[in-house]
């Protein structure tokens, strides 16, 4: 093969991945803006004139909140009762993102109604209609561009995994020609053995014989005279080159490669919400804990007058907790109890506490108690969702003991969370459960999406309406 062929074939395979990832972009919020168009002809009405900037807008939102939803994949990676859930979802989701910068910016009564309340119907439909037949043509995009082809050096479970992933991601446009590693062959993972296409003296012959595009290096990352002999003799090819970190030792929280001015580095533990990932969550928490405030108002009244009525004391407690960044915070609760501990030693409710009023017990078993922290919500010190804040005594305590305990103020507090829907609340009378709650917390950090936040949410009306077994 020439080397103009290969300059083809090269352009050929980027061209292809291109597409797909601009597809796999543009799709949602293309079907977004041409269905707002359609609703406004449909009625008579003007897009340019009247609806053109709610495109806009709708545009650069869906480009974000509407990114990762998988409607591409295999049905039987991704079943389509899911890709219903998820896209509905998601769209509830940009509708209330829409609702709240048209409050902000006092536009809400700027656009037609009749044909935003269809376009609000008919886009989850037609998101769904083109996104089933959009997993076809990217795979014929892929079939049409051709694959690059890789090469892992290091028949290891890191270049296995590897192996795995490429192999099960179609719209990669990657195949896998093999491995090469200098063990014996006998001391290869059997998995790998037949896959082993020679030693790495053999490697730079076999990328220029077989035009290898992509090289993998799946071993320990350090100036080793070999690895550097490797990376010296490919200069000779035209194949990128690539090293496949080992962070299996590593509690990961959100890793991701970055570059500090020019310099590159590998973030192993970081919030979860950057840029636009973090404004989205703050609208969202401001929509629904200003829209649940003014639904609770009247329940709310009906506590305060409950705890006056029932024993002496305030209406509100407030304790000192930790929130984002370890930083101090006071925390509003309806008061539960007789006392108002907030010192160097706390002692946590239990089943049958007799600082616990009457009234304060139903409270707290319906979590009706919980309810003014949505003021902190708006106030910024909150999340709806997020790990629960323990108090300051509780915190200091549990981080000597407990690894990684203070990585949940990587993330604000929240109102609910992922502990506390799996049956995770009230009373942590053992090392155990609080390691049990912490492990929870940390996988939400690490897996935080807004479909994981919704479903929380869900879980806890159901909480809210059953009632909490361990809420003493």
């Amino acid at each position: 093969m020439s080397l103009k062929d290969i300059i083809n074939k090269q352009g050929s395979s980027t061209l292809d991945t291109v597409t797909v990832s601009l597809i796999k972009w543009l799709l949602s919020p293309v079907v977004i803006v041409s269905t707002l168009a359609g609703c406004s002809l449909f009625y008579g009405q003007n897009f340019k004139d009247d609806f053109l900037p709610l495109a806009i807008i709708s545009f650069l939102l869906a480009s974000h909140i509407f990114d990762e939803a998988n409607l591409y994949r295999q049905v039987s990676e991704f079943p389509l009762f899911q890709a219903v859930f998820s896209t509905l979802l998601k769209w509830l989701f940009f509708v209330g993102c829409l609702w709240a910068l048209a409050i902000v910016t006092d536009m809400t009564g700027q656009f037609p109604r009749k044909p935003l309340m269809a376009w609000f119907v008919v886009t989850p439909v037609a998101l769904l209609v083109c996104g089933l037949p959009a997993g076809q043509i990217l795979r014929t995009i892929a079939k049409l561009g051709g694959h690059r082809t890789a090469i892992i050096v290091g028949a290891n479970p890191l270049g296995y995994e590897l192996f795995s992933r490429i192999t099960n991601d179609a719209y990669l446009g990657i195949r896998v020609l093999g491995f090469f590693d200098d063990r014996l062959y006998l001391r290869l993972p059997q998995a790998m053995q037949d896959r082993v296409l020679g030693k790495m003296d053999d490697i730079l012959n076999y990328v220029i014989n077989h035009n290898v595009d992509l090289v993998y290096i799946s071993l320990p990352m350090f100036p080793h005279p070999r690895i550097l002999k490797l990376i010296d003799t490919l200069g000779d090819s035209t194949a990128s080159v690539y090293f496949v970190p080992d962070m299996s030792s590593f509690d990961l929280i959100n890793a991701h490669f970055g570059h500090v001015s020019g310099m590159p580095v590998i973030s192993i533990r970081d919030k979860p919400f950057f840029g636009v990932g973090g404004l989205v969550k703050r609208l969202g928490d401001i929509l629904i804990s200003s829209l649940i405030l003014l639904m609770i108002f009247p329940l709310m009244a009906l506590i305060a007058i409950g705890i006056k009525l029932s024993s002496h004391g305030p209406v509100l407690f407030t304790q000192r907790r930790y929130g984002l960044a370890g930083e101090e915070i006071k925390v509003y609760k309806f008061r539960t109890m007789t006392v108002a501990e907030d010192g160097d030693c706390i002692i946590q409710a239990k089943k049958n506490d007799q600082r616990v009023t009457a009234f304060g017990k139903f409270l707290r078993k319906t979590s009706f108690d919980e309810l003014p922290q949505f003021i902190n919500v708006l106030q910024g010190r909150m999340s709806v969702v997020g790990p629960r804040p323990h108090a300051v005594a509780h915190n200091e305590m549990y981080r000597k003991i407990i690894k990684g305990y203070m990585i949940r103020h990587k993330v604000k507090p929240g109102v609910t969370g992922w502990a506390q829907v799996n049956g995770l609340r009230g009373e942590t009378d053992t090392l155990e459960k609080m390691a049990k709650r912490i492990e929870h917390d940390l996988e939400y950090i690490r897996n935080w999406s807004l479909m994981l936040d919704f479903w929380i949410i869900l879980k806890t009306i159901k909480v809210f309406f059953v009632g909490g077994k361990n809420a003493f």
